[in-house]
């Protein structure tokens, strides 16, 4: 979503981090720069204005400390201008009532709001342990009930029954009662939409908020619609009154505009973004993580989050077994390229890695993208057991079969086998003797930077019980990593050889960790 504003961002104040000494000229051409970066991205015009405006007088009134080049201090006043833009906290649902809570949801027809709905419902009951029902008040849609009904179902969440010739107010009263009936925490009620904002959605709207008494109402608005979204958002605030937004498909290539202007111009928080299909892919809007993300000084609290989701502990477990002994086949690996999927693929844990957004074109342009995970588990299933088990059994015939199967060639095979034999050489160093391996002391030492304390070799190298890390000890990761210099652009991460903000030398250097490591990139050239 904010891949060309970052490129745009990261190149302006890279400009300035490298000088002695800024004068009052170098700022004004920078926040020129800036401000149009601003406006390409589609954000307003009077949020930019002001931006630009606050972080003007702020740079050049600064008092530059001795340890902190002038460069830098502009990079850190435009990093906390941006998350004051964004909102400061992160704000999330407010289930703070009486229950049954009522969450409206409410915006135009095709922007998301019963998939949203559903994705609400299913992180409420798995995250917070909250009974949930949905009801559908679209009686104008075909099937839009039926739909909730469906989704519903799959995410095993309790919805209304459906009552035909029944108003939306009328569903709504039903649905709170049955709410209160059935003993659910939360009611969360799923709204027509229009194409377009026009007067009998508005006193619909209206009706409904009357009958039920939300607690939260909730616009949903597509974030590739840019400023027509900031509009929209006015126009269902002043004659609805909501209590905040959801943006979906932030996953896209928009330029992300709304989500910059959103807030600024409503001041109503964007509490939850849609950052893809699936049920659990909808994530808390966190302002800081977001402007860290834009600024290329990446997200590690994010990435953790989303690997103690992704990955299965008992998995992480044995294969950390494995490790410390020193084996590794073509299964560990595949799971390993599955694990990454998972995870957002290869373009998604760069974006989070600080100072690695910038290697994901250079990567796409060697041709390690995340088509490449998909070919390679294709060669991997198309191998007999023993063949997995054994690489060494794969002579020129086997390798025939197998590119016949995978519908790859006999170089793609032994690219793969290379890859394999690096990371396997790698493990029985890793799970070497002595204090507990290199593994061990390598995850510790990132452990520490990280703020993790011990807790990242526990596993014998794998990664700890996420789900028991303190949540404030996780709020205070980012920062932690920005002081040890993983949160600064081009800082590079520790374990990768020290690399300055990128990949290259990365055909030996993985990052174990995330439930065994990530697998070797093949194809990068090596640092000389």
């Amino acid at each position: 979503m904010f891949e060309n504003l970052q490129d745009r961002l990261g190149s302006i104040l890279n400009g300035l981090t490298g000088r002695g000494a800024l004068s009052e000229a170098d700022v004004s051409a920078a926040l020129r720069e800036v401000r149009r970066a601003l406006l390409e991205a589609d954000v307003a015009l009077d949020v930019v204005r002001s931006f630009t405006d606050r972080v003007r007088e702020k740079a050049v009134g600064a008092e530059i400390l001795k340890s902190i080049k002038p460069g830098q201090m502009v990079v850190k006043i435009v990093h906390d201008e941006l998350i004051e833009m964004l909102g400061g906290e992160g704000v999330g649902v407010d289930l703070h009532a009486a229950a049954p809570v009522v969450i409206m949801m409410v915006g135009l027809q095709g922007s998301g709001k019963t998939t949203t709905s559903a994705k609400i419902a299913h992180r409420l009951s798995t995250r917070e342990k909250k009974k949930v029902l949905m009801a559908s008040l679209d009686t104008r849609r075909p099937a839009a009930q039926e739909q909730l009904r469906q989704l519903g179902a799959q995410a095993n969440i309790d919805t209304l029954p459906i009552i035909s010739g029944q108003s939306p107010t009328d569903i709504a009263a039903r649905a709170v009662q049955a709410a209160k009936l059935g003993g659910h925490d939360v009611v969360i009620l799923d709204t027509a939409g229009r194409t377009h904002i026009d007067e009998p959605l508005m006193v619909e709207m209206a009706d409904i908020k009357k009958r039920s008494n939300p607690h939260e109402i909730l616009l949903v608005a597509d974030s590739l619609t840019g400023q027509d979204a900031v509009n929209l958002a006015r126009s269902f605030d002043e004659r609805v009154g909501i209590t905040g937004l959801v943006l979906t498909r932030m996953d896209g290539d928009g330029r992300g505009g709304a989500a910059l202007s959103m807030r600024a111009v409503t001041g109503k928080p964007i509490k939850l973004i849609g950052v893809g299909e699936k049920m659990s892919e909808l994530e808390e809007f966190h302002p800081r993580r977001i402007a860290d993300r834009i600024l290329g000084m990446g997200d590690i609290v994010s990435l953790v989050e989303r690997a103690s989701e992704n990955i299965d502990a008992e998995k992480a477990a044995a294969m950390a077994a494995k490790m410390a002994k020193g084996k590794f086949d073509l299964d560990d690996l595949a799971d390993q390229l599955r694990q990454m999927q998972k995870m957002g693929g290869m373009g998604g844990i760069m974006g989070m890695m600080p100072g690695m957004a910038g290697m994901k074109d250079k990567m796409a342009a060697a041709g390690l993208d995340d088509k490449l995970f998909g070919r390679q588990i294709a060669i991997i299933q198309s191998m007999t057991k023993a063949e997995r088990t054994n690489p060494d059994l794969l002579k020129h015939s086997r390798k025939k079969r197998i590119a016949a199967g995978s519908g790859t060639d006999a170089a793609a095979i032994n690219k793969l086998l290379k890859m394999h034999r690096q990371m396997a050489d790698m493990m029985k160093m890793m799970g070497g003797k002595g204090k507990g391996g290199m593994m061990k002391q390598m995850m510790g030492g990132l452990a520490g930077k990280m703020g993790l304390g011990g807790g990242m070799g526990g596993m014998g190298g794998g990664m700890p019980d996420l789900s028991n890390i303190d949540p404030r000890q996780l709020e205070a990761l980012q920062k932690q990593a920005e002081a040890a210099g993983l949160g600064k652009p081009g800082g590079g991460m520790p374990g990768l050889g020290g690399l300055p903000g990128g990949l290259s030398g990365l055909g030996g250097a993985k990052l174990p960790g995330l439930g065994g490591g990530f697998p070797g990139l093949p194809g990068l050239p090596k640092k000389k």
